[in-house]
């Protein structure tokens, strides 16, 4: 399976809660489609997370993944938001955070994104209309 892509992708913890909502917000509001999206636990996200060298076991952030970079925790959050329309790619002002204070926040959510907003059995599948855009 290739993994080059010519279309950034994020890659998300498939069986939790809060993962699933917000790559729903983002299908939502990208609307000219320049996101593509895969489960961590997926074949393309395993593969991908091997590319790079991350953890393919421990699921704790999002990666948004643009040719031969990556991104990850606030940094990816934030890359995401920059590519969106406004008024959500103003939220990338946030990017003048020191990065401790802000992948501090975020660990603090990841770390309890599951009790806080559960989690599934098994990955959430995607409407038919955005089925096109997992990878």
């Amino acid at each position: 399976m290739d993994t080059d892509f010519k279309f950034p992708v994020i890659l998300f913890d498939g069986v939790c809660n809060l993962c699933n909502a917000s790559v729903q917000w983002v299908l939502k509001r990208d609307k000219n489609g320049v996101f593509r999206f895969a489960a961590l636990q997926s074949e393309t996200g395993q593969r991908l997370l091997d590319r790079f060298g991350l953890s393919q076991e421990t699921f704790d952030t999002i990666v948004l993944v643009d040719g031969d970079r990556i991104f990850t925790r606030s940094d990816a959050v934030l890359e995401l938001v920059r590519r969106l329309r406004f008024p959500w790619s103003w939220l990338y002002i946030f990017h003048w955070m020191p990065a401790p204070l802000r992948n501090g926040l975020y660990t603090f959510i990841a770390r309890n994104r599951y009790r806080w907003f559960g989690r599934q059995n098994e990955c959430w599948l995607p409407r038919p209309e955005w089925k096109a855009r997992f990878v």
